[in-house]
């Protein structure tokens, strides 16, 4: 699929997203990583399959960008999952689809490369499933646990 066909699916997630409410700040993880965004992809993408999780895509926004004459800074987004943790989220509640599979971002932020995602109880309470199921306590160690091995020396 071609950006430009993938582009109206996320407009239109960030559109429900926003009517939904918007996310706040405290919603995310941020971590700095020593490494460059492409390195901490690599990485990252490693520590998911590592731990039996599927890559469903990669996103380079700025390789998208480019292809329209604009520039933006290295900032890449990896979609991933795991059906037997994010099936009971959406078996409780269909709409936490728009949310999974799990997204990682990894982006410059000046001479820093960052990477950030939001915490899966902030997925929960928007979705009105309980924190403490267990899928969202496992999403959360596993994300923690990937994204420490992205950044890692």
């Amino acid at each position: 699929m071609t950006f430009g066909r993938f582009l109206p699916m996320v407009t239109a997630g960030a559109v429900l997203v926003l009517s939904h409410g918007a996310i706040a700040q405290d919603d995310w993880i941020v971590k700095s990583s020593p490494h460059s965004v492409p390195a901490t992809v690599e990485k990252l993408k490693t520590a998911i399959e590592g731990a039996g999780a599927v890559v469903a895509a990669v996103v380079d926004h700025a390789a998208a960008a480019q292809k329209v004459g604009m520039e933006l800074s290295p900032t890449t987004v990896v979609i991933f999952g795991n059906p037997k943790l994010g099936t009971p989220l959406m078996i409780e509640n269909p709409k936490a689809g728009i949310d999974l599979p799990l997204k990682v971002l990894v982006w410059q932020d000046g001479a820093s490369t960052m990477i950030g995602y939001l915490r899966p109880d902030a997925l929960a309470k928007r979705h009105e499933i309980d924190a403490s199921h267990k899928s969202i306590e496992m999403m959360t160690g596993a994300l923690a646990k990937m994204t420490d091995a992205a950044t890692a020396q």
